[in-house]
């Protein structure tokens, strides 16, 4: 079974994210609990807990099935002391807020070593930042986004994910979000069943299918392994239908929550039922 949905706005309060996610057909989305371009954030309400937990159920959506989007301040990879500390208790606040709205996952980026200090070191600090957070935590599943690999972003390998989550204590509360456009961008190619085959091959040997947790769902207006992030709606771009079409179709991606973030939001009801139209009989 497969659940679709997008990143739906929780402008107004977490609360009306459900209801967003319903207006557009959806079985699944991604939110951000709080200003993702600002460090701190008022505490949610009881009030506004409650009324999410209700639209989620009024929306027909299952907590596991919602896909929380951390902030983009966040760097648990950072080279320096006091931004690093700032980045965990950040995104330890991030944990928190999914457990008081009952939610399961935490979709984040890894991080950056800003030429500092080496790949393997900020990896290691990566691990060391959710090993810290997860330990004042329950239940939430720390999920690590694959990236396109601009600048010095960790995460554009499968080696890197494999690394991080070697790292980890708890192997039940991490997990992966392998996002199309930033598997392709980052050298994976995803344009033919063949290539798809090839790339998540890969992930399934080098990470492991069983720590795949959620996935974003975009086209690319970047071309193949130029490390560029720049998605674009499902039907245009560099990568076509076909890996769209392997997803839909491969047990695999069951179960999980399958997040549009695509370039335009008003085609995002007919980019979801598109989708459903690929599964073959």
């Amino acid at each position: 079974m497969k659940y679709i949905g997008a990143h739906t706005s929780a402008a107004g309060g977490v609360e009306n994210a459900p209801l967003r996610a319903k207006e557009i057909g959806a079985s699944a989305f991604a939110l951000f609990t709080k200003n993702q371009r600002q460090w701190a954030a008022k505490p949610l309400t009881d009030q506004s807990i409650a009324a999410f937990k209700t639209n989620l159920e009024f929306a027909g959506i299952k907590s596991e099935h919602v896909l929380p989007h951390d902030s983009y301040l966040i760097n648990l990879g950072h080279p320096e002391e006091e931004p690093l500390n700032k980045s965990r208790n950040a995104f330890l606040d991030e944990l928190q807020r999914c457990e008081q709205l009952g939610l399961k996952l935490l979709n984040f980026h890894p991080g950056s070593h800003l030429k500092k200090i080496s790949e393997e070191d900020s990896l290691a600090r990566v691990a060391e930042s959710i090993n810290w957070a997860l330990n004042q935590t329950s239940d939430v599943v720390a999920v690590i986004e694959n990236t396109s690999g601009q600048g010095t972003n960790l995460g554009y390998k499968f080696e890197h994910l494999a690394a991080i989550i070697d790292q980890v204590e708890d192997k039940s509360r991490v997990g992966v979000c392998l996002d199309t456009c930033h598997t392709f961008t980052a050298g994976y190619d995803l344009r033919t069943t063949a290539d798809c085959e090839k790339s998540f091959g890969e992930f399934d040997s080098i990470v492991g299918f069983k720590y795949l947790r959620g996935m974003h769902i975009n086209g690319s207006k970047a071309k193949f392994a130029s490390r560029v992030d720049r998605h674009h709606s499902l039907t245009q771009g560099e990568m076509g239908l076909d890996v769209f079409r392997y997803i839909m179709n491969s047990e695999h991606f069951d179960d999980i929550p399958m997040v549009l973030e695509t370039i335009d939001e008003t085609i995002w009801p007919e980019e979801i039922q598109l989708l459903y139209s690929l599964i073959e009989a």
